[in-house]
């Protein structure tokens, strides 16, 4: 046994069908059950009454019948042959009436029986079940195309959709929403008009409000909407607004409140406020979805047009169908007879060679034949229509000319293959569930939807919440993985850093004026479009811009008419010949008068010429460019204002020739490439304001003598190199301050370091030292940082106490044995200026161990000191980490 409940479903599928069923369609439903019906109704007669009545016929006088006639024995009842009248001539034929045959009742039954099937045509006997056959394939065939596997699965899926779109909250005020605009853009066209015709098109106006939403609002008497309305009937009405009958009654009420007001105040109903339909968060969620839903169901149905090939060749087919019953079942009338002339072979049983039968359901089954016919030809004409309804329209394109006349709904695109012909169909029952469901088509409205989510979830006090002040000042906010950026952002005047990452849709509008203090902007992978009105803003305040993407071709080109831009940050891939040569070649640097720092993260194989365009301003210039070789670096010579120049990770062997131009050079960066020689170190003499020189990172294996004419160096890092030995000529550098040699091979340091008396930091960790030169502590007194970590120290001089600046000293990972008290005298150790391990600070005396500690915190004498000097080669751990460091190397 099945509930009723189980049914439920099946009922709801075959109502939901209907939808898809134009007014042809149901007509041919309906004379389908008509001919079934009389097939039933002949079917039921034949096996009821169908039946022959046969009388027999006189015989005529052969030689064998007196002689079977005479061979009959007498029985005692049967009278005597004299009996018969002897005045009638054997010769004469007499008269049937009263004659007597001499047949009793079985052998009636039996002639009836053997007559109804030699004497009776075929078509009266088999005509009811055939037309019953024929009818059920009709049947069968109506409705295939929406049952048919591969498209029984689209349609469900399609109406499942229709049935969302229509139970939505967002339809209803997506549709009022675009009703209005459109009456606002009504009543605007109608004050262009002359004054004389103001009266009529405002006495028009309130009848074309009222004729439109209520357009827009009917549709209710849809199968998809009855569930839902009498939900919203039967159950009592919810405070709260987010359910979905709550929504649809107060918009049709809001609505319906003002189309009817009177038609004297126009004026009342165009200055009235909009009553905006608030969603709550799980009905814009749900919104959200249906329209994901919508968009991969789009997809999915116009990649074929498998719906309109069945539904064409089922039309073909039925046609085909009628055309066929019709052809051999017209000649059958004239078989239908009510009387019929039997002779049967069986005359030594009852005697006679001819009956004279009529058949009973003559007439009634001729009526019903001709009946049948008249359905089918009905059935026949409805699909030759339907055939030429498929043949002359374009049923695999469809265009929303409805809704182009509304202002928000413009937008709608057009539809192909099966996902039109479903539209096409469903026009043909109501075409209002098809501007239900475009709603969920339109760009517009689902900006629109994201727009109001975006208000709801991204409200103004939520971005000053996560806005956040970085240690210059500056107030900074980052947004990721938003489809769009809130309206709220442009409200937020004391914003100066904005950081946006991944976001699908940004566009910035003329509400960024409002934002006074914005003057940085990250954009990572972020192709973020410009209205010309926020362009001319962003043109004047933007200083600083960041772009991370994966292609040149994202980058947008209103980024290269930022006449104010100081600083631009280009990460991604790059490379001359589809890269930054082409894309920069349709957006030239030109506009960019003031642009002072370019940095270039990408694979890049040349120095873009374009560089000559900023020549005039350009003052620093970073290439990071990812391990891919830096081949042609001709551009540099145009820039001969450049005073800082990074170019790592380029994979260069020798110093570039184009450094010979760059006399306002101070800051050199060779990092992370490929140097094995420094030969041309001599080509740089003239670079006479050169300071800093980074050269880390690479294979040198010898620095050579030529260093000395860097006269003006201060810094020279040549740290994770190759280097055995350091050349005489290098501690002729008088002005050297910081010196990083870390990460070689250095065996000793020369005495000749004590000529470095400006030397400040001394990097020399990582390397083989088994001694530091007393010199360096007697002369060098400028010291404040000292890195000899991961050496094989075996001893630490005493005169370290002559270094009293010295204020960050590493010894971790050597040889030491003990520590010399006079660390004591090094002013500037406390508070965690000393990395060294547990076990070899405890070798100090008692007074000098709370020398070094007594800044510190009671657990040991590392504390964090804020006022150090910072250092590149010095890192600074706190006491847990490093005790943790020397409590593992002790017990190694």
């Amino acid at each position: 046994m099945f509930s009723l409940s189980e049914l439920a479903p099946l009922n709801q599928h075959q109502s939901q069908s209907k939808l898809l069923k134009p007014w042809w369609e149901v007509f041919m439903d309906y004379l389908v059950v008509l001919m079934l019906m009389t097939s039933v109704l002949a079917c039921t007669e034949q096996l009821s009454r169908d039946r022959v009545v046969c009388v027999a016929s006189d015989p005529p006088v052969t030689a064998n019948t007196s002689h079977r006639n005479l061979n009959v024995a007498p029985t005692p009842s049967s009278k005597p042959p004299t009996d018969i009248p002897l005045n009638i001539s054997p010769n004469l034929q007499p008269t049937a009436r009263g004659r007597r045959t001499h047949l009793v009742y079985q052998q009636y039954v039996y002639i009836s029986q053997v007559c109804y099937h030699e004497a009776l045509p075929l078509c009266s006997r088999f005509f009811p079940y055939m037309a019953l056959l024929q009818s059920l394939v009709l049947v069968a065939s109506g409705s295939f195309w929406l049952h048919f596997p591969h498209t029984s699965s689209r349609i469900e899926q399609f109406l499942a959709i229709l049935a969302k779109c229509c139970e939505s909250p967002w339809t209803s005020q997506a549709l009022s929403n675009a009703a209005r605009q459109e009456n606002i853009q009504e009543r605007k066209d109608e004050e262009r008009r002359p004054h004389q015709f103001l009266p009529s098109s405002y006495s028009s106006s309130p009848s074309v409000t009222r004729t439109r939403r209520s357009s827009i609002d009917s549709g209710t008497d849809s199968p998809l909407l009855k569930r839902s309305d009498s939900a919203s009937f039967a159950t009592p009405p919810s405070p709260c607004p987010s359910t979905v009958s709550c929504n649809s009654t107060v918009s049709s009420v809001s609505l319906d409140s003002r189309v009817h007001l009177p038609s004297s105040k126009p004026s009342v109903l165009a200055d009235s406020p909009r009553q905006v339909i608030s969603l709550d968060k799980s009905d814009g969620e749900q919104a959200r979805a249906l329209f994901e839903r919508v968009r991969k169901f789009r997809s999915h149905c116009e990649s074929s047009s498998v719906i309109y090939k069945v539904y064409l060749a089922q039309t073909i087919f039925k046609l085909l169908m009628g055309t066929l019953i019709v052809s051999y079942t017209i000649p059958l009338l004239s078989s239908f007879s009510f009387s019929h002339t039997c002779h049967p072979e069986e005359q030594l049983l009852v005697g006679y060679a001819t009956f004279e039968c009529i058949h009973v359901l003559s007439s009634l089954l001729r009526k019903l034949l001709v009946a049948y016919l008249t359905l089918l030809g009905l059935y026949g004409l409805l699909n030759f229509y339907t055939l030429c309804w498929i043949l002359h329209s374009s049923l695999r394109q469809y265009s929303f000319h409805s809704l182009k006349d509304l202002c928000s709904l413009r937008d709608v695109p057009d539809l192909r293959n099966d996902l039109a012909f479903l539209i096409h169909m469903l026009d043909q029952y109501d075409p209002l569930l098809a501007q239900r469901l475009s709603v969920f088509l339109s760009p517009v409205s689902e900006s629109r939807l994201l727009e109001e989510s975006l208000e709801r979830r991204w409200g103004e006090e939520k971005l000053h919440a996560m806005t956040a002040v970085d240690a210059d000042g500056c107030s900074r906010l980052q947004l990721v993985a938003l489809p769009r950026l809130p309206p709220a952002l442009f409200t937020l005047s004391q914003l100066q850093v904005l950081k946006l990452e991944l976001i699908t849709d940004a566009r910035f509008t003329a509400q960024v004026a409002n934002m006074t203090s914005l003057r940085e902007l990250h954009l990572y992978h972020c192709t973020a479009a410009v209205d010309p009105s926020a362009l001319a803003v962003l043109q004047e305040r933007l200083e600083v811009l960041h772009l991370t993407f994966t292609h040149a071709s994202e980058i947008p080109s209103w980024v290269f008419s930022l006449r104010s831009l100081h600083e631009l940050h280009l990460s991604g891939r790059l490379s001359s010949e589809g890269g930054v040569g082409r894309s920069w070649a349709l957006g030239s640097l030109r506009q960019l008068r003031h642009l002072r720092v370019l940095v270039i993260r990408g694979m890049l194989q040349r120095i873009p010429g374009e560089l000559y365009e900023v020549a005039g301003s350009l003052v620093r210039l970073e290439v990071y460019n990812e391990g891919t070789r830096l081949l042609v670096l001709t551009g540099l010579k145009r820039v001969v204002d450049l005073t800082e120049l990074h170019l790592q990770d380029c994979q260069l062997e020798r110093l570039p020739s184009a450094l010979l131009a760059l006399t306002n050079l101070h800051t050199l960066n060779l990092q992370h490439n490929n140097l094995r020689t420094l030969e041309e170190l001599l080509s740089l003499a003239h670079l006479r304001r050169l300071s800093c020189l980074r050269l880390a990172y690479n294979r040198v294996l010898a620095l050579p003598a030529s260093v000395g004419v860097l006269r003006g160096l201060e810094l020279l890092d040549l740290s994770n190199n190759q280097l055995q030995s350091l050349p005489p000529a290098l501690f002729t550098l008088r002005c050297l301050r910081r010196l990083l040699l870390a990460g070689n091979l250095l065996e000793e340091l020369p005495a000749d370091v004590k000529a470095l008396k400006l030397l400040s930091e001394l990097d020399l960790s990582g390397n083989r030292l088994e001694s530091l030169p007393a010199e360096l502590f007697s002369n060098c007194l400028e010291l404040r940082t000292l890195n000899v970590a991961h050496n094989s120290l075996s001893v630490l001089p005493r005169g370290i106490a002559a270094l009293s600046q010295l204020c960050r000293l590493d010894l971790r990972s050597n040889s030491l044995e003990e520590l010399p008290a006079e660390l004591g005298c090094c002013s500037g150790l406390p508070g965690g200026g000393l990395l060294v391990e547990n076990w070899l600070f405890l070798s100090l005396p008692p007074h000098v161990r709370d020398f070094l500690s007594h800044s510190c915190a009671p657990t040991g004498a590392y504390s964090e000191s804020h006022s150090r000097p910072e250092s590149d080669s010095f890192p600074y751990f706190s006491p847990t980490q490093w005790s943790f460091f020397s409590a593992l190397e002790s017990q190694i």
